[in-house]
C-alpha cells in the first residue's frame, strides 16, 4: 500500500478480467500517475489524472506501482 500524497506510475493492473477492465474504464491503465489521497475505513480514495475514485482496499491492491 502507498503513502499518502506520493505520485507513483502504474506498471500493471492484475486480477481478473472483470476487474482489469473496471479498473482501466475508471482510468487505471499502465503509465498513469496515480496517487493516494486518503484512507477511510478499508476504502481509499486515490487520484488519477484529473480525478479523486474511491475503491475498496481489495480492488487497489490489483493496482500494481
Amino acid at each position: 500500500m502507498a503513502d499518502l500524497g506520493e505520485q507513483f506510475l502504474i506498471k500493471k493492473i492484475a486480477g481478473n478480467e472483470e476487474v482489469r477492465r473496471f479498473l482501466v474504464n475508471l482510468g487505471f491503465v499502465c503509465g498513469a500517475e496515480v496517487s493516494l489521497v486518503s484512507k477511510i475505513s478499508g476504502n481509499v480514495i486515490v487520484q488519477i489524472k484529473e480525478s479523486r475514485v474511491a475503491i475498496s482496499r481489495e480492488m487497489a491492491q490489483k493496482i500494481i506501482v
